[in-house]
């Protein structure tokens, strides 16, 4: 295809995504939501959009079954970013990776007396960069989903895992003590498709650019 694919995923991020794709000049002829498609093709007949999970869009854009993406910091570190090329933080789908206890846990008191705590995560790559600095031993347990169930069954001491409101931790009585990192989502182009391709992508980049400065 000579052409170019965006990689997005469903929900928040393809939906923030639109206002920049329109700044582009992009629009696409469906809505993932509500189609079954997951190649959507759009106003220019030299782009087109798949849909993929978003814990996928770097493994497309790395191995070049997409020319650029969208996909936030938090699966962009624990991807491993080999291959991509991230120039711009596009300030969408906004929140913090935080650690979370039950209500009642003494986190501090824990950390200070140098328990090892069980911590459950669905980001186990930054969990253990963030406990490894600060010396706080922790046996980490990968989870796919709700983790806020796990420190309710006893499964976990803490999690971590991405708040943006805190609703879901306040309605399962757990409290957040800890911040990790923030996270938002980033521009990803595969460096190949960059130098074969800039004359379409470029334009495309810098059009991204000038919307997230606005």
């Amino acid at each position: 295809m000579t052409g170019i694919t965006i990689a997005l995923s469903k929900g928040r991020i393809f939906e923030e995504t639109l206002p920049l794709l329109a700044a582009a000049g992009i629009v696409p002829s469906e809505n993932p939501e509500t189609s079954r498609k997951l190649i959507i093709e759009t106003n220019n007949p030299d782009v087109r959009v798949v849909i993929v999970r978003a814990s996928d869009v770097p493994t497309y854009v790395q191995y070049g079954a997409a020319d650029l993406g969208v996909a936030g910091k938090d699966v962009l570190i624990e991807h491993g970013c080999e291959g991509l090329y991230s120039p711009l933080d596009l300030k969408i789908a906004k929140c913090r990776m935080m650690v979370a206890v039950p209500e009642g846990f003494d986190y501090a008191k824990a950390v200070r007396q140098g328990n090892r705590l069980k911590v459950a995560s669905k980001y186990t790559k930054i969990a253990r960069e963030h406990f490894a600095a600060k010396s706080v031993h922790v046996d980490l347990i990968k989870l796919y989903g709700s983790m806020e169930l796990a420190p309710l069954a006893g499964l976990a001491d803490a999690i971590v895992d991405l708040v943006s409101t805190g609703g879901t931790l306040k309605a399962n009585r757990l409290v957040a003590v800890e911040h990790v990192v923030d996270i938002s989502s980033r521009l990803v182009v595969n460096q190949a498709s960059l130098k074969v391709k800039r004359e379409i992508l470029q334009p495309i980049i810098d059009a991204f650019a000038r919307a997230v400065e606005k």
